[in-house]
């Protein structure tokens, strides 16, 4: 490959541009560049040359096109030393570049913005750009492509050493460049429908795409999956949502587990001091007080044995208090918004304790998710991210229930959605008495955790029992008021509920049909 003589930058992000194009310039490579990248590079005090200058073509229709011209795709595209290719371009007058640097618009970004509108988004489809991309990283033989910032330091040190750049780089940072594009494309394909308005001027319902396609970056590998003798890696944006603070690397099981802890604990946003303690995904214990370290009393009241080697989550910054009881017991991981300085000196005694700081609600990511399931297959499905608030409650018994039996169903029944099924919760207005979790049938997940109560030396007398879903038969609902329960939550929608409010009213149980469920698999 002859000296590269000629480069063109045009970039949204401009992390490391000047350096880069400083690096370039020291040897005596020509500078292309666009809008807001020439002006970069001018109060850098580097020259450049204007790419309509460059095309004799003006940039017009508000940037819409500037690049789309046959003297940067010929430029780009045409094969050194092919006779053919030669002729044509001494034919019409192009000149070739040897290197292009290019971002795209942040449509990702973009649409993950509250309030993001249709125009907004539109105008955040790049099109000129990954059209470059596209053509120098298919004649990746004469041209160097760059799309990642990170990769500037070692195209730099090459090309100041040698004036180009290694095939083998060339073809690594040109397959980068397709699996740029297509994560690209696929998140514009994926999120682009739900700006659409029907026919009756809503937005569009989300539906499932018509294939997935997904580009996911590798984040990190891991020691191993949930068995030491599983490999495993974790892909995405984890820490665009997470910080460790302190303790070893994550573990597969580790990342499974704290993201069903942020989920839950994300329920209770703006709530008073919550914790909740978590086991294999499943709530063993959740509290709610005047402080973390009351809110901590109360969830582990739950269950004083599953929490060991469990993982912690909590709504507010960790306090010196709440972290002296919690280094009593061994944790794995513990969630948090923050953790003050004496919490910090406390926790991070402990070496096998992870500390994990939320950067932004988890919730606040795509509102979908992917499962394997085998058979090279997939599963796609909307997040469930339902909430029930006291007025989508339907009391459907003879009695009403009381103020503190309406609060304990609402702290039950997010609880509940975060228990896999079949799932029963007793609870107080603040706290978690007894969890069944994952059972065959309900009424063998409502006597675990009826169960569970009796060994944690927790009355159940007056709690209010919560079922992800409905009773299929009144044993279920029996059984809980046989236990104390004095009110019960649940969907309902069974053939049986009238057979299920009659159990109820027999024994004076107040009920209250929320219209949605929530298995957990």
């Amino acid at each position: 490959m002859p000296t590269i003589q000629r480069a063109l930058l045009s970039v949204f992000d401009k992390t490391g541009l000047v350096p880069f194009a400083q690096a370039l310039a020291s040897r005596g490579i020509e500078l292309l560049s666009t809008g807001g990248t020439a002006r970069a590079l001018r109060d850098a005090g580097l020259k450049v040359i204007e790419l309509g200058d460059f095309t004799g073509f003006p940039e017009m229709l508000d940037g819409r096109v500037k690049t789309l011209h046959p003297k940067v795709h010929g430029g780009l595209l045409y094969l050194r030393g092919n006779p053919h290719h030669e002729a044509a371009v001494a034919q019409h007058g192009l000149r070739p570049i040897d290197l292009v640097a290019v971002n795209l618009y942040p449509f990702e970004a973009t649409v993950a913005k509250p309030g993001a509108v249709l125009h907004e988004v539109i105008e955040n489809i790049d099109i000129g750009g990954p059209a470059m991309l596209r053509s120098a990283a298919k004649n990746h033989e004469f041209v160097t492509v760059v799309t990642d910032p990170l990769d500037y330091a070692e195209v730099a040190d090459q090309i100041l050493a040698t004036g180009e750049t290694t095939l083998t780089l060339r073809r690594r940072l040109a397959a980068k460049v397709y699996a740029r594009t297509a994560a690209y494309d696929a998140t514009i394909a994926a999120h682009l429908p739900r700006f659409f308005p029907t026919t009756e001027g809503e937005p569009e319902p989300e539906k499932a795409p018509g294939a997935l396609n997904l580009q996911v970056p590798l984040l990190q590998t891991l020691r191993y999956g949930e068995n030491p003798h599983q490999a495993a890696a974790l892909y995405g944006r984890f820490d665009d949502y997470f910080r460790q603070r302190h303790g070893k690397a994550l573990s597969y099981n580790n990342i499974l587990d704290l993201t069903a802890a942020a989920a839950l604990i994300a329920e209770f946003a703006g709530d008073p001091p919550t914790l909740a303690i978590l086991k294999h995904t499943n709530p063993c214990g959740v509290g709610q007080g005047a402080s973390l370290r009351e809110a901590w009393d109360k969830a582990l009241a739950t269950d004083r044995q599953a929490p060991f080697g469990g993982i912690i989550a909590v709504n507010q910054p960790v306090d010196a208090a709440c972290a002296e009881a919690i280094a009593e017991i061994f944790s794995e991981v513990i969630v948090a918004p923050g953790f003050s300085p004496e919490a910090l000196e406390i926790l991070q005694k402990k070496k096998n304790l992870r500390l994990i700081e939320t950067l932004k609600d988890p919730q606040s990511a795509a509102r979908w998710e992917i499962r394997s399931v085998g058979a090279d297959s997939f599963l796609w499905q909307q997040r469930d991210l339902k909430s029930v608030a006291a007025g989508d409650l339907q009391f459907v018994t003879e009695r009403k229930p009381t103020e503190a039996e309406r609060r304990a169903m609402l702290f039950g029944w997010r609880v509940v959605k975060h228990v896999k099924s079949n799932a029963i919760v007793y609870a107080a207005a603040d706290r978690t008495l007894g969890i069944g979790a994952g059972q065959m049938s309900r009424v063998d997940a409502s006597r675990i955790a009826v169960w569970k109560a009796h060994e944690a030396g927790l009355s159940l007398a007056g709690s209010v029992v919560c079922s992800d879903a409905f009773f299929p038969f009144p044993d279920g609902l029996v059984a809980a008021a046989e236990a104390g329960a004095t009110a019960a939550i649940q969907p309902g929608g069974s053939v049986r509920d009238a057979e299920v409010i009659a159990a109820a009213n027999e024994r004076g149980v107040a009920m209250a049909f929320t219209g949605v469920r929530h298995f957990r698999h």
